[in-house]
């Protein structure tokens, strides 16, 4: 009877860790779980007072693969990596992402979360993964995949928790198609993406 518990122990240790791993592989925005009622944390950076681009001067004119004129710049510590946003796909997270990049948001905010093969994880002032901008955005899941290269929102259990915190997929990752808003996608820079290190920084963000 002893031996019979202990296998059944083991099996459900077993199970159980599995099933842990599978969790821990989704961006969620927080590291840690944070209790419902507590508010976000502030945003510990300071805003530019003269953005460098408004949202109204943001070009969302898309090409035939859906993607905007207008190009986000990220300048980090191991080089330069750009997107463009997917407009008709995801209109409000872009138009806010555009506000943040043109307002200097993520000037110096750091890469706090990076999973090798997964994905690469910024966009919180406090540097923890429970922070943002302060300014929760409404899920647009869409029909883009989570490919190499896909920018998205990171979000916590709540789907309309996203707020500042994106991610750029480091591959192929079709659990997450459905679950999370993409709403860009890396047109220059992927061998600088995969060379991110937890703790690198985005120096510079720019739109154009």
């Amino acid at each position: 009877m002893k031996s019979r518990n202990l296998i059944g122990i083991f099996l459900v240790l077993v199970i159980g860790g599995g099933a842990a791993f599978f969790l821990s592989r989704t961006p969620f925005q927080a590291e840690t779980p944070v209790a419902p009622t507590e508010p976000q944390t502030a945003p510990t950076t300071a805003l530019s007072e003269e953005p460098k681009m408004s949202t109204a001067q943001a070009d969302m004119t898309v090409d035939a693969t859906g993607l905007s004129k207008t190009t986000v710049t990220l300048e980090t510590t191991q080089g330069v990596i750009k997107f463009k946003f997917y407009p008709k796909d995801a209109p409000a997270t872009s138009a806010r992402i555009a506000e943040l990049v043109g307002k200097g948001f993520y000037n110096g905010l750091k890469f706090h979360r990076v999973v090798p093969g997964f994905v690469v994880q910024g966009g919180d002032p406090s540097g923890t993964g429970a922070g943002g901008s302060g300014q929760k955005l409404s899920a647009e899941f869409n029909a883009r995949k989570h490919i190499e290269g896909t920018v998205a929102m990171a979000r916590s259990q709540d789907p309309n928790s996203a707020d500042s915190q994106f991610y750029i997929s480091l591959g192929r990752h079709p659990h997450l198609d459905g679950s999370y808003t993409v709403f860009g996608m890396v047109t220059e820079g992927m061998d600088v993406a995969r060379k991110i290190q937890p703790g690198d920084k985005m120096t510079s963000v720019s739109i154009d």
